[in-house]
């Protein structure tokens, strides 16, 4: 009998990578642009100096390899332990059995709504799948939604195994969704907000156009997803990672009807706390400004938040200590928001608020210091090989950059679109921030990096700013579900425990056909009389 090759660690992989990395550093000569910083929406800026690049002595990288891993450790450091606070306070969450009763929840309701003929017609999972993927998409194409995703990895994977799919599925629902909304990139300020400053045409302008993309991505990102989700239904082992979903399908539901449905005191001693913080909030920020794109509405969502939790932690905690904390993690997924769309969070508040959440959780459910601190750490050390993988994956972009050899590969990227058509330039254009993409994950860092050059360039082949900016969009947007340097897919398929070279192999095909359709997408923006282009 012929062995089975076995396929490489997800380690093995990445450092193959940097190795890869450290070889071009060999080969490719070194170079640099000239950079100045500049004001764009308020925010200041650095970007490259149009016609500046110059070849410089290259670095190449030996030893450096070794030491990758330690430097991609401190540049990702934020997402690494953004992470670990993220598996310690839901371990203390799991321990509850709060998520488990939630689902079981859902799920009952679920069944009950199939009695409405339409929705037994199109299938009561497949509407949950599509409106949650709908709602992450949106969060994606708003606001950037992306390191967020790994949080919601854990809530929805076990949701995805209960209804018979894989993790694959659940990973779907929230990081894929996000990444087609971030594509999409209706009002995204990390990308079209930069992109556009950067090229000096109208904030957010073109959108009508945008929203057909949105559209397009979407029905036909989540009509794959239902499909594989029925596939995976009917034959479970035709995911690619039915072994790896042991891991899931072991922790299992747990028996709900074994469980003793009950309110500790101090859980009403939680909630009195938590109102007081509320109500100081209330009275400290009595309104808040959301921003969506260039809309800014002031409401006054703490007053609002505040009377609805204590509205629902009320009738939550004569149900159930675990419907009270199933409210804390409602209350925390808002909180979430507003603090993202108002006040510009980041992964730093993202952390402390779900670690809050965690340790208010263990203390609703009557656990000890000693019981919380053993189940942070069981959580923290459960996902450290998430936290691992992250910084290895961010020696990739260590060794490129220190080779000194980025410059030099997008200079001969945007020497190679002269003397094209139209057509054919923006394609250029569109390929090459999709392949730049896979070295500099970060939208933002792309954006000033090639927006200046491309944008001058545009002007002289005679293709709109706007088109320019649309190949950026729709190049930096793709991608980044597959390519390693980005901490966010590690961090995710980390905690989903899917090796990352099953799920190249997955998402391969879908990869390939949303590329070709944000081809056929960008085309209209050169040959059609569009809005704002």
């Amino acid at each position: 009998m012929k062995k089975q090759k076995k396929i490489p660690h997800t380690y093995v992989i990445v450092f193959g990578i940097i190795l890869f990395s450290a070889f071009l550093t060999w080969v490719v000569p070194g170079g640099t642009f000239q950079r100045e910083k500049i004001v764009v929406n308020e925010t200041e800026r650095e970007v490259i100096v149009n016609n500046s690049f110059t070849y410089t002595e290259n670095n190449p990288q030996t030893l450096e390899v070794l030491s990758a891993f330690f430097d991609g450790f401190v540049n990702t450091s934020d997402i690494i332990i953004f992470i670990l606070m993220i598996g310690g306070a839901f371990w203390i969450m799991n321990e509850s059995k709060s998520i488990d009763v939630g689902i079981f929840s859902f799920l009952q309701f679920t069944r009950s709504l199939e009695k409405n003929k339409l929705v037994k017609l199109l299938g009561v999972e497949n509407i949950i799948i599509t409106l949650i993927m709908l709602m992450f998409s949106l969060f994606g194409a708003i606001f950037g939604m992306s390191e967020e995703t790994i949080a919601f990895v854990i809530i929805f994977i076990p949701l995805s195994i209960s209804m018979g799919y894989d993790s694959i599925v659940g990973v779907s629902m929230c990081f894929v969704a996000a990444g087609l909304g971030f594509a999409g990139a209706l009002l995204n300020p990390f990308t079209i907000g930069i992109a556009q400053g950067l090229s000096d045409i109208p904030l957010f302008s073109g959108i009508e156009y945008r929203m057909f993309i949105w559209f397009i991505i979407n029905l036909f990102g989540i009509s794959y997803i239902l499909n594989y989700a029925q596939k995976v239904r009917k034959n479970p082992k035709y995911s690619p990672v039915y072994e790896e979903d042991a891991y899931w399908r072991e922790k299992g539901m747990t028996d709900i009807k074994s469980l003793n449905f009950y309110t500790p005191k101090i859980a009403w001693g939680v909630f009195g706390f938590i109102t007081v913080i509320l109500l100081i909030y209330s009275y400290l920020l009595p309104l808040s400004t959301l921003t969506i794109g260039k809309t800014s509405n002031s409401i006054p969502i703490f007053p609002i938040l505040t009377g609805l939790f204590i509205l629902l932690s009320v009738i939550s905690l004569r149900k159930s200590i675990h419907f009270f904390i199933l409210n804390i993690l409602f209350f925390t997924i808002l909180l979430l928001l507003v603090g993202v769309m108002a006040y510009g969070w980041y992964v730093k508040e993202i952390a402390s608020l779900f670690l809050a959440m965690g340790l208010l959780s263990g203390i609703s459910m009557n656990y000890s210091a000693n019981k919380i601190t053993t189940d942070f750490i069981a959580g923290a050390k459960d996902i450290m090989s998430a936290a691992l993988v992250v910084g290895l994956a961010g020696g990739i972009i260590v060794i490129l950059r220190d080779g000194q050899i980025i410059d030099t590969l997008l200079f001969y990227m945007s020497q190679s679109m002269k003397d094209f058509g139209k057509i054919a330039s923006v394609s250029m254009m569109y390929f090459f921030q999709t392949m730049l993409n896979l070295a500099i994950p970060s939208g933002s860092a792309k954006a000033a990096l090639t927006i200046p050059i491309m944008s001058q360039f545009s002007d002289l082949i005679g293709v709109s700013r706007q088109a320019t900016v649309v190949a950026f969009q729709l190049g930096d947007g793709f991608t980044n579900m597959i390519t390693p340097t980005s901490g966010v897919l590690i961090g995710v398929l980390g905690v989903a425990r899917i090796p990352y070279e099953k799920w190249v192999k997955w998402i391969a095909p879908f990869m390939i056909i949303l590329i070709i359709l944000g081809l056929l997408l960008l085309i209209p923006t050169v040959t059609m009389d569009l809005k704002d282009f």
